[in-house]
């Protein structure tokens, strides 16, 4: 099984500040896997250099085997790869449907002549990306602001599949939410993850991660210091190889790289 995404060597710098310093990662298909590290570790500059937001000073990225230079944020959305940060971006003022079709609404002709937008269209095809995945909102034409935090990540996550994301970066998904709402959007996950969607999970929710992922990248300070099988790590080790009371044992992106064809890869857990 290849690599969904592989990022070699990538590094980023901002003056003399490295904010990413060589970096690999590997991500298969429906895997999940989580990138934790303290504030400043480097992680979120690492997945805006994977979206199109940063560009790299030095290394590689691969999606599908292929070596990509990913220039702006919607070159990666036309490959399949989509990024959903904490707010969101949905807008507040118009309905479900319409958010899912945002900036990519559906036209058709009236008389021939006028290009007026396809309600009827954008209304049933959202319908049917929300019940594949399993997704409950009171109804598609509710305005997006009396939605609650998790059926608003879900609707979010939804636009991202019916426009044949396959990858999703998820930036604190759970942020935020009550305990039956994060529950609701884990379990998205573990669908996302069933469906062959392979995923970068950052949290400071820690449990979560470790409820969902099969491995678990550890940033301190712009550089991967080690990586873990969720199965086979703690909470506690996680912690301490964060803030640096645990040495790490991978300086370069490469010692103790894990293989995940040799722990279930495809199984969110």
């Amino acid at each position: 099984m290849k690599p969904i995404l592989e990022v070699r060597g990538i590094t980023k710098r901002f003056g003399g500040l490295v904010a990413v310093d060589n970096v690999d990662i590997k991500v298969y298909p429906g895997e999940v896997v989580g990138l934790l590290g303290d504030n400043g570790a480097g992680k979120s500059t690492l997945i805006k250099m994977v979206s199109g937001v940063y560009h790299a000073d030095a290394g590689t990225i691969l999606f599908n085997g292929k070596e990509m230079k990913i220039d702006k944020p919607m070159q990666a959305l036309r490959m399949g790869l989509e990024t959903i940060y904490q707010d969101l971006a949905l807008a507040e003022n118009l309905d479900v449907y319409s958010n899912i079709f945002l900036g990519r609404e559906k036209v058709k002709r009236f008389l021939g002549l006028v290009k007026v937008l396809d309600h009827s269209y954008m209304l049933t095809e959202s319908r049917k990306v929300l019940n594949r995945l399993g997704i409950e909102v009171p109804s598609l034409r509710n305005r997006i602001r009396t939605l609650s935090g998790g059926q608003r990540q879900a609707v979010a996550i939804a636009r991202a599949i019916y426009w044949n994301a396959k990858f999703l970066i998820m930036d604190e998904p759970t942020a935020a939410l009550g305990v039956a709402e994060q529950k609701n959007v884990l379990d998205l996950v573990r669908t996302l993850s069933s469906q062959g969607v392979g995923i970068i999970i950052i949290s400071h929710q820690m449990l979560d991660v470790f409820s969902v992922a099969t491995r678990i990248v550890i940033m301190r300070r712009g550089r991967k210091v080690a990586e873990r099988v969720t199965a086979e790590t703690t909470a506690d080790e996680v912690v301490g190889l964060m803030v640096g009371s645990i040495p790490g044992d991978a300086p370069n992106g490469e010692r103790n790289s894990v293989n995940p064809r040799a722990v279930g890869a495809g199984h969110a857990g």
